[in-house]
C-alpha cells in the first residue's frame, strides 16, 4: 500500500514527554519517535487527522507547540524491511530472502525473515547466541534449542556442520514458521521441532554436545535442572536472553550449578554466555 502520511511533531516541557507519547500512541495505535529530548512524533494517514490530533494535544496540554508534515509517499508493504540488513557471525551469514547471498569460501548461509515467531537476528539476545554457536559447535555436534521460535539457531547448527538440532519451543504457533524456514534453509531432515514444555522434553531430548536457551534470566534459571541433565559430561551450553544488568545476578546461578563461564557477548545492551561443567 503506497500513500502519503502526516507526521505530526510536538515540541514540548520535557517533563511532558511521557504523558504526550503515551496520549499519541492512545489516539493513533501507532509508534511514537523522541528524536530529541522535549520532541515526540508520531505519523497519521490523513491530513484530517493529523490537525484534529494536534488540536486536541494543544488543548490537552500547556505549552506545547505542534507541526505538521506531509511525508512522501511510501509503500508500506516493504517500507518495514528497511533496516534489515545481511549479517555474518565467523563462516555464518545470516540474510533475509529479499537480500541473498552467495556463501565465500567456508561460509554457509542461513536466510531467515522477520514473522511473528521471535527469531531473525535483529534482536541483541539472538545475535549474541549465534556469536556463541558460531564460536563453539563443532561438526557433528548434537544440539538443542530450548525456546526455539523461528528455528533460526538449530538451524545454524544444522547448517554449520551438527549432525542434528532439536528445537523446543512451549508457543505451538512458532512451530509451522520453524518447520517451513528448515525447510526453505534445506536442512529439515537435520532439525527437528517439538511442542511443549522444556523442562520435560529436554532431558528426553538429550544428551546434547551443545545447548541454546535464548529466552529469559528466569526461565534459564528454572530449566537449570533440565539442562543439566540433557548436557553431555563435555557439552556446551549458551544462555541469551539477558540484558547486561543481568549478568551479575546469573553468574552466581552457574557457579551454584558448578559451571563455569567460558566465553561471552555483549550486544546492545544484551548479554550472552557460553558455559561448561567445572
Amino acid at each position: 500500500m503506497t500513500g502519503t502520511w502526516w507526521r505530526v511533531t510536538i515540541a514540548c516541557d520535557p517533563d511532558q514527554s511521557d504523558a504526550i507519547a503515551a496520549a499519541l500512541v492512545a489516539a493513533t495505535g501507532n509508534g511514537v519517535e523522541e528524536p530529541a529530548v522535549g520532541t515526540v512524533c508520531t505519523t497519521v494517514d490523513s491530513e484530517a487527522g493529523a490537525i484534529g490530533l494536534l488540536r486536541d494535544l494543544v488543548e490537552q496540554f500547556r505549552h506545547v507547540q505542534g507541526a505538521i508534515v506531509a511525508t512522501d509517499p511510501v509503500d508500506w508493504s516493504t517500507r518495514w524491511r528497511d533496516g534489515i540488513v545481511t549479517r555474518t557471525f565467523g563462516r555464518l551469514v545470516l540474510t533475509p530472502s529479499w537480500l541473498p547471498v552467495q556463501p565465500i569460501d567456508a561460509q554457509v548461509v542461513v536466510s531467515i525473515d522477520p514473522e511473528s515467531a521471535f527469531g531473525s537476528g535483529e534482536h541483541g539476545s539472538t545475535r549474541g547466541a549465534l556469536t556463541l554457536l558460531e564460536r563453539h559447535l563443532r561438526r557433528g555436534h548434537r544440539m538443542l534449542d530450548l525456546g526455539s521460535g523461528s528455528g533460526i539457531l538449530a538451524i545454524a547448527a544444522a547448517k554449520l556442520g551438527g549432525r542434528s538440532a532439536i528445537g523446543i519451543e512451549v508457543d505451538e504457533e512458532s512451530m509451522p514458521i520453524a518447520e517451513e524456514n528448515a525447510r526453505k534453509n534445506g536442512v529439515a531432515g537435520a532439525v527437528t521441532f517439538l511442542w511443549g514444555d522444556a523442562r520435560d522434553l529436554a532431558p528426553l531430548a538429550g544428551p546434547a554436545d551443545l545447548i541454546c536457551a535464548n529466552i529469559l534470566r528466569s526461565v534459564n534459571t528454572i530449566l537449570m535442572p533440565s539442562i543439566l541433565e540433557a548436557l553431555a559430561p563435555t557439552g556446551t551450553a549458551i544462555f541469551a536472553g539477558m540484558e547486561e544488568i543481568e549478568e551479575a545476578l546469573f553468574r552466581p546461578v552457574l557457579a551454584a550449578h558448578g559451571l563455569d563461564a567460558i566465553d561471552d557477548v555483549r550486544d546492545a545492551g544484551w548479554w550472552s554466555v557460553a558455559v561448561q561443567r567445572r
